[in-house]
């Protein structure tokens, strides 16, 4: 039997935390899933048997920060599931880990492998916590207690940034840098060093995001139309970005799996 739940932080959660999911499943066969990257980093915490990322051939610590993923990864089960998952406003995760978030890129980081006591003792805490719903209250707390010192100045700006990039398919550095009121230059370290990635290839994800959730809401729409509303430069150059994050053509996505978009369903 399979459990998924999407609970949403408190509101004073809200600028810095996307949702809280939970997955729990017992069947008895092997569950395998291709996951594409969101353009958000998360917090994982293995309550069950951990996943296997098979084209790594590495086990997911017990838990861990996972970065910025700049392409796609397939994970299969080892046993029972029973995992809850913190995802982060794309320019927040920084907050909370004190360092440069690039340095996480493509990266599942154990919580033990980092010098934070506070953190590892909180990864103890919810996998021996009774329920699930503990579990986040435990979590909540936490970044609670770490806002209490202040956030950067420039974090209002870089959300406004990624509003703007959330609303538009096709915008460019200058603009982005000109809402952030920083040179292009300044504009470009400070992004990477807060969302993990650099700005075009944060556009990029979410461009691959947005045509997920298009595909999702609008199943009958044709390659040349999605690749125009898109942003695209045109319908080959949609394929070719949608294979090189899904390892798919748009045509053989569909063929296997339903779309959906992490980025645009679940939070915002």
């Amino acid at each position: 039997m399979q459990t998924f739940r999407i609970i949403q932080p408190t509101p004073a959660l809200k600028p810095f935390i996307r949702y809280y999911w939970i997955l729990q499943d017992k069947t008895s066969g092997i569950v395998s899933q291709r996951t594409l990257p969101t353009g958000c980093m998360s917090l994982v915490f293995h309550r069950g048997e951990r996943l296997k990322v098979t084209n790594r051939n590495e086990l997911q610590p017990h838990s861990f920060i996972c970065g910025q993923e700049s392409g796609y990864s397939d994970v299969t089960s080892t046993g029972d599931i029973e995992m809850i998952v913190v995802v982060f406003q794309p320019h927040a995760a920084k907050i909370f880990f004190h360092m440069p978030v690039t340095l996480l890129r493509d990266m599942n980081v154990a919580v033990a492998d980092i010098e934070n006591p506070a953190l590892c003792d909180l990864a103890h805490r919810v996998e021996d916590s009774e329920n699930h719903d503990t579990s986040i209250e435990l979590i909540e707390d936490y970044f609670y207690k770490c806002l209490m010192s202040g956030t950067p100045y420039h974090l209002p700006r870089l959300a406004e940034v990624i509003r703007h990039i959330n609303k538009s398919s096709q915008t460019n550095i200058r603009a982005l840098s000109d809402i952030a009121c920083l040179s292009e230059k300044q504009f470009s370290r400070i992004f990477s060093e807060n969302i993990g990635t650099t700005p075009k290839d944060f556009m990029r994800i979410v461009r691959l995001q947005r045509t997920l959730s298009i595909m999702q809401h609008n199943q009958g729409i044709g390659f040349a139309q999605l690749s125009y509303e898109c942003g695209y430069t045109d319908q080959s150059h949609m394929i070719k970005e949608f294979k090189l994050f899904s390892g798919f053509t748009p045509k053989e996505y569909l063929a296997q799996y339903y779309p959906v978009s992490d980025y645009f369903t679940f939070g915002k």
